[in-house]
């Protein structure tokens, strides 16, 4: 079955796991103290261990059990993404097209139909979780086999990280230095989930006989919860919208926005003859890293779920709330003369329901940075707002209303004063921050705690992002003139 670590079986390293690792250390989630040996998981650490001290070959182990390797990959500590899968130095470019790493169906670790008892509970606990937790429910799973003695995933799992860097693992003073309110909202509402979820597992596994329990009689508790959703949330593939799953070494590819590499999956995830392959998208030079696109997210979501942030991310945005007393703040102080934005009339608040920003069912969350510098719905509504004329309103499809491309839909003198409120909602959003720019940069200079470092370079990130608009936005305004108008 699974190859053990060198020196020790699979059960004995996991005993020694269970009994030394250390409890969590987030002022969030307090672990209770009890007299069993338990899954936990230690606080984030700046170049995390393996949970076995010698973890078995996960290359060997997935070419054993039928998956393909190119013969040029390596698992190795590359310099620029970290630990990965990178083309070896000697082994030459890999061409577009070449299959890097083929898994067959039995491989991949999801979340599966009960075929007994212990699974029939596991699947239970799993529907007490909200689906936007889904890693939870596949963590669950993670955990089931983590327990198992002589897991047939023993050694993908020897080879996850002891622990992660995601921000339910920060000390309480780092979740404080992340500074953003949306973020911390998430953080919050996730480690109140854990104690919470601690104590209906804790009722479930009570009642459950030994023969019964889905982790082999191991003490589950919000630590080794938390280390199952992270080692979920920043490792697992929902392929086609399917199923999400654990995928051994093809998880170990790093994320990029121009990855050189993609992931394929072949058949349906039920079926027999079901296979996930990477597949090389461009030329793959000797010591590359092997990347994949993880998706276009603001570093709120990779810090989350993955515990890094891109630096620079042009994906970074922050969120605000869609508030007629912020806008008229913003646009006192922006000088611009306006009806009250708390008080629409009524051709305003028919288009404003179209935009999704009044009536029932309205999403108020609005944003500013991405790719689109502000958002569609909220720059649609300071134009309507600040218009005078209804008409001229009405001349244009709410796709132009939202367009910051679209050049002065409505005239310079309306999107001057849209634009000039975009700067103070900016400014707005910068005074949320405690601390200034220097500050920050001063911080990263002195080497501190890694989390104390991704908080920093988190909430800095955030501040270059809505200086940025800033700049982009002033540029815009410089270049109206009053003279041209498309209205």
């Amino acid at each position: 079955m699974a190859a053990a670590a060198a020196g020790a079986t699979p059960a004995t390293a996991r005993k020694a796991l269970f009994t030394t690792t250390a409890t969590l250390l987030s002022s969030s989630l307090i672990r209770r103290s009890c007299g069993r040996r338990s899954l936990s998981c230690s606080a984030a650490a700046a170049a995390a261990p393996r949970l076995a001290p010698q973890p078995p070959d996960l290359v060997r182990w997935v070419q054993r059990e039928g998956g393909f390797v190119h013969p040029a990959l390596r698992v190795t500590d590359h310099p620029e993404h970290g630990l990965g899968v990178a083309a070896a130095v000697a082994d030459g470019d890999i061409p577009p097209g070449d299959v890097l790493i083929a898994l067959p169906g039995r491989l991949p670790l999801r979340l599966r139909r009960p075929t007994g008892a212990a699974e029939e509970v596991l699947v239970q606990l799993a529907q007490q979780v909200p689906d936007e937790l889904w890693a939870m429910k596949l963590g669950l799973r993670l955990l089931q086999e983590r327990a198992k003695p002589d897991s047939f995933w023993w050694p993908y799992i020897a080879n996850l990280p002891e622990t992660f860097t995601v921000p339910i693992f920060f000390p309480g003073d780092d979740i404080k230095n992340l500074q953003y309110a949306p973020l911390l909202h998430q953080v919050n509402k996730r480690c109140r989930f854990l104690l919470e979820f601690e104590r209906a597992v804790r009722q479930k596994l009570d009642t459950v006989p030994l023969g019964d329990h889905p982790f082999y009689g191991q003490d589950v508790n919000s630590s080794s919860l938390g280390w199952a959703m992270s080692a979920s949330s920043s490792r697992a593939f929902r392929l086609h919208g399917e199923i999400p799953m654990l995928l051994p070494l093809i998880d170990m590819c790093n994320h990029s926005f121009n990855p050189n590499a993609r992931i394929v999956q072949e058949g349906n995830v039920n079926s027999s003859d079901m296979s996930v392959k990477v597949v090389a998208e461009t030329k793959i030079e000797q010591n590359a890293a092997i990347t994949l696109n993880y998706g276009c997210h603001p570093n709120d979501f990779f810090l989350l779920d993955y515990g890094f942030v891109i630096t620079p991310n042009p994906y970074d945005q922050v969120e605000l709330s869609y508030d007629g007393t912020l806008l008229d703040a913003a646009s006192m102080a922006a000088g611009v003369s306006s009806p009250s934005f708390s008080a629409p009339a009524k051709w305003q608040e028919d288009i404003l329901s179209q935009l999704n920003l009044h009536g029932e069912g309205a999403i108020l969350k609005v944003s500013l940075g991405g790719p689109d510098i502000v958002d569609g719905r909220l720059l649609g509504a300071l134009r309507v707002f600040l218009a005078a004329d209804p008409e001229a309103v009405y001349k244009h499809d709410l796709k132009t209303l939202m367009s910051l491309d679209t050049e002065a839909p409505l005239g310079p003198t309306v999107e001057a004063s849209a634009l000039r409120t975009v700067l103070a909602l900016c400014a707005i959003a910068l005074q949320h921050f405690h601390t200034k720019i220097m500050e920050d940069e001063a911080i990263l200079k002195g080497e501190p705690p890694v989390t104390t470092e991704l908080a920093v370079q988190f909430r800095l990130q955030k501040k270059f992002m809505i200086v940025d608009v800033m700049q982009n936005i002033s540029r815009r305004i410089k270049m109206l003139s009053p003279q041209k108008s498309t209205a």
